[in-house]
């Protein structure tokens, strides 16, 4: 859900909360806003969305904001459960929160379309598709939230968010929810090729003797701080991967795809020419 008037992101109640928590600290502290925004390195206006709820606090926000006010851990304990999306994965939330900061975002897919690529005949199918059936109700919660995150794509943030994307030919070859929805899938993967500069896709092809990516799919992402995160996710779980070690090896790795996969010039023409088989 999206506030209409600052086109923000409504406050959730675990947001709310925290921002409630840093106001009292900082007022227990005796700063106001604009004292306090320069001795955490950000603006008064970053301070103020957190306060009231807009905002997830970053990590090295709450780091700084734990030292500045004294605040015991309690700021750091709030944080761990500060979450934004309704309608996402439980295990989920805490990377689609650090979605919405990242200035890099890499994505490996192997099973379905990523979610901020999918149409809505698409994320209908593929949320019909996995038992248990969900309600009518849940698939327009989990339909929205997923339409909704596609705001991300847009190059109007500053800086604007670098996108990369590596599919599987055979996930688009599945024809997940039949030939139509495959159509109208293809089509949107080609207009975003086309109207989206900060979006490189490219495909795997079928037959690829060497493959980079066959531990699963990831997704990579950079803060505006330089931090890197990593999340995989399987059957019924999620896993956020901070160790250093651990991304470097996955940045590796998913280097090692992009040089595999298709070129964007070559991506393009095989989807237009499964587009014209469809």
């Amino acid at each position: 859900m999206t506030n209409s008037t600052t086109n923000e992101p409504e406050p959730s109640d675990s947001l709310k909360t925290f921002g409630l928590v840093h106001k009292a600290c900082r007022k227990r502290a005796g700063l106001t806003q604009e004292e306090f925004a320069p001795l955490v390195g950000y603006q008064p206006s970053t301070v103020a969305s957190i306060e009231q709820g807009r905002r997830l606090p970053p990590r090295a926000y709450v780091e700084r904001a734990e030292e500045v006010l004294d605040a015991f851990g309690v700021l750091r304990a709030a944080a761990k459960y500060a979450t934004r999306q309704p309608g996402l994965a439980s295990w989920f939330r805490k990377w689609a929160d650090l979605e919405e900061q990242a200035v890099t975002l890499h994505t490996y897919e192997c099973r379905v379309v990523p979610g901020l690529l999918q149409t809505d005949a698409y994320a209908r199918a593929v949320i019909w598709s996995v038992p248990p059936l969900p309600t009518e109700e849940q698939v327009e919660q989990r339909v929205a939230a997923r339409l909704a995150r596609q705001e991300l794509l847009s190059a109007r943030s500053e800086p604007p968010t670098a996108f990369s994307f590596i599919i599987e030919q055979a996930v688009l070859e599945r024809r997940t929810g039949g030939d139509d929805v495959t159509r109208g899938l293809i089509d949107h993967l080609l207009e975003v090729n086309n109207h989206h500069w900060n979006v490189e896709l490219q495909l795997m092809p079928r037959q690829q003797t060497m493959h980079a990516g066959l531990d699963g799919p990831v997704q990579l992402l950079e803060t505006p701080e330089n931090e890197w995160f990593a999340y995989s996710e399987g059957q019924q779980t999620g896993v956020l991967i901070s160790d250093r070690k651990d991304i470097s090896l996955i940045q590796q790795r998913y280097a090692k795809m992009r040089s595999q996969a298709l070129t964007p010039e070559d991506k393009a023409s095989l989807l237009r020419e499964m587009r014209g088989a469809l």
